[in-house]
């Protein structure tokens, strides 16, 4: 894995919540193989990682809609390409392979073999606007993410101090728990 070679085949097995990876070499040989959660730095860290390994990567993926939006576009503001190759075609060529059970893992390594094997695939354009406003809406949902952690932490302070003996009535509990916890501590309280 030290050595870079001249040419890689990656294998995504997509999902929501996440996806798998695999990197096959031109013998067929498992070069790294990972899941990565459908999360804008996760994909950047892990196309990062493949990136150095080889001076050519090939990508292939088996879902081009919604739920891998993301990763296709980030792929193609780094300026690489994806071929799509269709779920048919990965479960065809899944039973070449020797193994009985269906995992993520396995079904990144049937598409990095077949893409290797295969160069009919059609590729993926993303138009480069829709790249760059994925980029946008994700930088903006992590804004409100972060605003929400921060927002739930200040009510759990606000509510501590409120409420001092009952610590386990404000800690562990999600926004609207809290804040229906927060009523009834309120009218036990009479405040």
């Amino acid at each position: 894995m030290n050595k870079q070679r001249a040419r890689i085949w990656v294998g995504i097995d997509a999902g929501k919540g996440h996806h798998w990876a695999a990197v096959v070499d031109e013998t067929g040989a498992t070069l790294w193989s990972k899941k990565i959660e459908n999360d804008e730095s996760a994909i950047l860290t892990t196309l990062g990682e493949i990136l150095d390994l080889a001076d050519e990567v090939h990508w292939a993926v088996d879902i081009s809609s919604r739920s891998s939006a993301l990763l296709l576009a980030l792929l193609a503001a780094h300026g690489q390409q994806a071929v799509y190759v269709p779920g048919r075609t990965v479960n065809r060529m899944a039973g070449a392979y020797r193994g009985e059970a269906k995992t993520d893992a396995r079904d990144a390594y049937v598409i990095a073999e077949t893409a290797r094997h295969r160069r009919d695939f059609a590729t993926l354009d993303v138009p480069a606007q829709l790249a760059a406003d994925l980029a946008l809406l994700t930088a903006h949902r992590t804004d409100l993410i972060t605003d929400r952690v921060r927002t739930v932490n200040r009510l759990r302070d606000v509510l501590t101090g409120m409420f001092p003996g009952r610590p386990g009535a404000v800690e562990g509990r999600s926004t609207m728990t809290t804040a229906d916890n927060c009523r009834q501590l309120s009218s036990r309280s009479g405040r």
